[in-house]
Order: C-alpha cells, then sequence, then structure tokens
C-alpha cells in the first residue's frame, strides 16, 4: 500500500488559496472527512492536521477515501445514494452541533441547492426536517430514561433554543417534552 506523502507549505498554501495551477500535480484528502480533493477545490478549508497528500488518484482511492462531489478529483460523479449516505451518516454522527444546509454541503462537497434537491429526492425529506426528527428522537430517548431538565436535553440535541425545541417537539410529537416524559416514563416503570 502506497504512504501519503508529507504535507508541504507549499502544497498547504495551495489548497487554502485554491490554487488550480496545482491541480493534477497533487490531491489532498482529509481524515475527519474520509473525502480527497483537488487543490483548487472551493470547499471548506480542511483542518491541518487532517490534511493527507496524494501524487495520484488511485493513492487516494487505495487508502479508502472517497472522491470528492464538487471538484470531482476521478472525474466521475459519486452516485446521488452513495452521497447521500455519507450525507446521512454525518448528520447522524454530528446531530447535536450546528448543522446549515452551507455546513452540510461544505463538509460534503456540494452546492446547498443541489444537496438539498438530492436528499429529497433520496430520503423524502429536507436535510434539516431530518436533523429535526433526530434530534427529537434522541430528545425522547432521554426524557424517557434520565430526569434531566428540559433545557438540558435540549442543548444535547443541538438546540440551544428550549422555547424552539419545546414548540418543535410538540409540533412533531403531540406532546410537550414535560407530557412526553410523564406518559412514558410511568409506562415503562408500569409492572406487568
Amino acid at each position: 500500500m502506497e504512504v501519503a506523502e508529507q504535507l508541504t507549505e507549499e502544497k498547504w498554501q495551495a489548497i487554502i488559496s485554491n490554487n488550480a495551477f496545482y491541480d493534477d500535480k497533487f490531491f489532498y484528502a482529509v481524515k475527519s472527512t474520509g473525502i480527497f480533493c483537488r487543490p483548487s477545490c472551493k470547499s471548506r478549508e480542511p483542518r491541518k492536521e487532517h490534511v493527507q497528500i496524494f501524487q495520484r488518484v488511485d493513492q487516494a482511492l487505495a487508502a479508502e477515501f472517497r472522491p470528492c462531489k464538487r471538484c470531482k478529483p476521478t472525474c466521475e460523479q459519486l452516485p446521488d445514494y452513495e452521497w447521500v449516505e455519507q450525507i446521512t451518516h454525518y448528520i447522524e454522527m454530528n446531530y447535536n452541533e450546528t448543522l446549515t444546509l452551507q455546513t452540510l454541503a461544505d463538509m460534503c462537497h456540494g452546492s446547498p441547492y443541489h444537496l438539498q434537491r438530492t436528499f429529497k429526492r433520496i430520503r423524502g425529506v429536507t436535510p434539516v426536517i431530518y436533523i429535526q426528527r433526530m434530534r427529537i428522537n434522541k430528545a425522547k430517548q432521554s426524557l424517557i430514561h434520565n430526569n434531566k431538565l428540559i433545557a438540558d436535553i435540549a442543548l444535547d440535541v443541538g438546540m440551544s433554543n428550549t422555547s424552539y425545541f419545546i414548540t418543535l417537539f410538540k409540533k412533531m410529537t403531540g406532546l410537550t417534552p414535560n407530557d412526553y416524559r410523564q406518559t412514558f416514563s410511568n409506562e415503562s416503570n408500569k409492572p406487568y
């Protein structure tokens, strides 16, 4: 197996300045996302310590990095289904962080508009709705299994505005978080 090259200052500057002159001279992969790009890629600037350098596409692929959807270093498009799976996995691992359409598009190297359309076509809901459902489902588990304050649960699932959390929770479940806790905590504690 071929090993990644050292990240020189020249290559780092090419990456952060999106310098097209270096395209096809090297490719860079980002360990935290599992994606590799051309130096000219307009995606969000990676953290330097997460970058690996490869001379050829086949080296990055052999190291199990996926090609960027935005800059297409393999000159092929990642199939939409695989791209949406990658985004879904990222949401599931990071649902409690601030996730905007732009953040997801940057992370997965695509445009927000294309991400919105493709995600909805494949998943049946927008990324925002998917994130909200994930957060509410995690909150429901937390409400049943612990006695944390509602505000703390809201923060745990990535929602700093408690009022909005309560409103969204009621809209999606038909119950306030307190009512949900009382209803389902009591049911799980009943003897059979």
